[in-house]
C-alpha cells in the first residue's frame, strides 16, 4: 500500500531526477537571457559598431557551424554510457568561459579587446551548446513516457522566470551604469558583474543534474569507443530511412526553429538598429521571461489533454504570424507586441519540440539522436543569422521606412517549416518507438498517425 502511494504522489509531483533535470534548465536559462540582452551590447561597448545586427549575427554562425560539427559526434560518443561526465566537461567550458567575459571591461581600452571578446564569446556558445546536447538526450533517463512532454515544458517554464532573478541584478547593474548621474564609470564594469553572477548561477544550479543523473539508457561499450563513435554516426543516417517520420520532423524542425533562433539572439542587436532605447530593449525581453513562465506551464498541463503534434502545430502557426509582424515593425509599441506574443510560444514550440522527438526515437540511441537533431537546430540558426545579416549590410534596419527587407526571411522559413510538419504528421512511426506504442494502443489516433 505505501509503494502505491508513493507512486501516486511521484505521478502528480515530480522525482527528484526530474527536478534535477529542470533545474538545469534554470541554470542555463540565466545565460541566454545574459547572451540575449547584454552580451551584444558588451561588444558594442568594447568595439561600437554602426551595424551591430550583421557583426553579431555572423560571428553566431561561426559558433553554429562549430557546433554543428561537434553535436553528431559527441551525441553518439555519448550513448555509450558515457552521458554524465562529458555533459559536465562542457557546461563547465560554458561557465568557466562566462565567468572569463568579465574581464574585459577592463582592458577595452584596448583595441583587441573586441577580437578577444568574440573568441571567449564562441568558446562560451560552443560550451554550452553542446553540453545541451547531452541535456536534452537525458529525458529519456529521467522520467516517463507519460510525463515526458510535461517534464520538458517545467524546464523551459521554470527556466524562463528563475532566470529572471540572476537577469534583474545584471539588469539593475546595466541600468546604474548607464542612467544613473555620476555612476558613468561603472558602465563596463556593469557588464563584468552581469558575467559573473550568470556564471555562478550556472554553476549552482548544475550540480543537482550532476549528483543525480544516472544514465539507465545506453548501447554496450565496445574495445574502442572512438572508432565506434564514427561507425555509429554513419549507420544513423542509414536508419532514418526507416524512419520517416523523425526525418520529415526534423527537416520541418530545421525551417521553424531558424526563426525562433534568430529572434532570441538577434533580439537586442535588431532593436538597437532600429534606433530603440536600449534600456527599454532590455527591459522587454524581461518582459518575455515572465509571459513565457505560465504560458509554457499551460502547454505543459494541455499535453496531457490533447495531441502534442496539435499543440505543435498552433505554435508554427503563431511563430509564422509573428514573423510576418516582424516583418513590419518600426514603432516601439510594435515592439512591446512582439515580445508579449513571443513570451507565450517560445517555450511551447521548444518544450513540445524537444518532447516529441524524444518519443520518436529508439530510447537507447537518444545521444546520438540528439546529436543529429542538435544538428538541425543549430544550422537552421546559419541559415537565419545568415541572411537576415547579410540583408542587414545592403539593407540596414535603420534606414527602414514601413518594411523590413533584411527581416522577410523570418516567415518565409517559419511558412516551409510548417508545411513541413504538416506533411511529417501523415507519416507513422517508427516501430520500437514511444510514438509507435501509443499510436497502436490508440485506435483513434493510429488512423492518423500509422499508415
Amino acid at each position: 500500500m505505501e509503494e502505491t502511494k508513493t507512486q501516486v504522489a511521484e505521478q502528480k509531483g515530480f522525482t527528484k531526477k526530474e527536478k534535477s533535470w529542470i533545474l538545469y534548465d534554470v541554470a542555463n536559462s540565466a545565460y541566454v537571457m545574459l547572451a540575449t540582452a547584454l552580451l551584444s551590447l558588451y561588444f558594442n561597448y568594447l568595439s561600437p559598431s554602426g551595424n551591430l545586427s550583421s557583426v553579431w549575427g555572423l560571428t553566431n554562425v561561426i559558433v553554429t557551424i562549430i557546433a554543428v560539427v561537434l553535436c553528431p559526434i559527441l551525441g553518439t560518443y555519448a550513448d555509450f554510457s558515457k552521458k554524465r561526465g562529458i555533459f559536465m566537461m562542457f557546461a563547465l567550458i560554458g561557465i568557466c568561459s562566462c565567468g572569463l567575459l568579465s574581464l574585459f571591461s577592463f582592458i577595452s581600452k584596448f583595441t583587441i579587446a573586441g577580437i578577444l571578446f568574440l573568441i571567449v564569446y564562441i568558446i562560451t556558445e560552443v560550451g554550452f551548446a553542446s553540453a545541451n546536447v547531452f541535456y536534452d538526450s537525458m529525458l529519456n533517463d529521467i522520467t516517463t513516457d507519460e510525463k515526458m512532454h510535461k517534464v520538458s515544458a517545467n524546464g523551459f517554464a521554470w527556466g524562463y522566470i528563475c532566470s529572471c532573478i540572476p537577469f534583474a541584478l545584471c539588469l539593475g547593474a546595466y541600468v546604474l551604469g548607464n542612467m544613473v548621474k555620476g555612476f558613468e564609470w561603472f558602465q563596463g564594469p556593469a557588464f563584468s558583474v552581469g558575467c559573473l553572477i550568470t556564471a555562478v548561477w550556472w554553476l549552482v544550479f548544475t550540480l543537482p543534474l550532476l549528483k543525480n543523473y544516472k544514465q539507465t539508457n545506453f548501447m554496450p561499450r565496445p574495445e574502442k569507443p572512438i572508432r565506434a563513435t564514427f561507425s555509429r554516426l554513419g549507420s544513423l543516417f542509414k536508419e532514418f530511412k526507416k524512419n520517416k517520420k523523425a526525418l520529415l520532423f526534423l527537416v520541418a524542425f530545421f525551417f521553424y526553429i531558424d526563426g525562433v533562433h534568430t529572434i532570441i539572439k538577434m533580439a537586442t542587436a535588431l532593436g538597437t538598429d532600429l534606433g530603440f532605447d536600449q534600456v527599454k530593449l532590455v527591459i522587454m525581453l524581461f518582459v518575455t521571461q515572465f509571459v513565457a513562465f505560465p504560458c509554457a506551464l499551460i502547454f505543459g498541463k494541455l499535453s496531457a489533454k490533447v495531441a502534442c503534434e496539435k499543440l505543435l502545430l498552433v505554435a508554427i502557426i503563431a511563430y509564422t504570424a509573428i514573423g510576418v509582424f516582424a516583418v513590419f515593425l518600426t514603432q516601439e509599441w510594435q515592439c512591446w507586441i512582439l515580445v508579449v506574443s513571443v513570451g507565450m510560444f517560445q517555450g511551447g514550440v521548444q518544450a513540445m519540440s524537444r518532447s516529441y522527438f524524444t518519443k520518436l526515437v529508439p530510447a537507447d540511441k537518444t545521444g546520438e539522436f540528439f546529436g543529429i537533431y542538435d544538428i538541425f537546430g543549430k544550422s537552421a540558426a546559419i541559415l537565419g543569422l545568415g541572411l537576415t545579416s547579410l540583408l542587414g549590410i545592403f539593407f540596414p534596419l535603420s534606414n527602414s521606412t514601413w518594411i523590413n527587407i533584411s527581416l522577410i526571411p523570418l516567415p518565409v522559413l517559419f511558412a516551409i517549416g510548417l508545411g513541413l510538419f504538416l506533411l511529417a504528421r501523415k507519416k507513422a512511426p517508427m516501430e520500437g518507438t514511444s510514438a509507435y506504442t501509443e499510436a497502436m494502443s490508440n485506435p483513434a489516433e493510429t488512423i492518423e498517425t500509422v499508415e
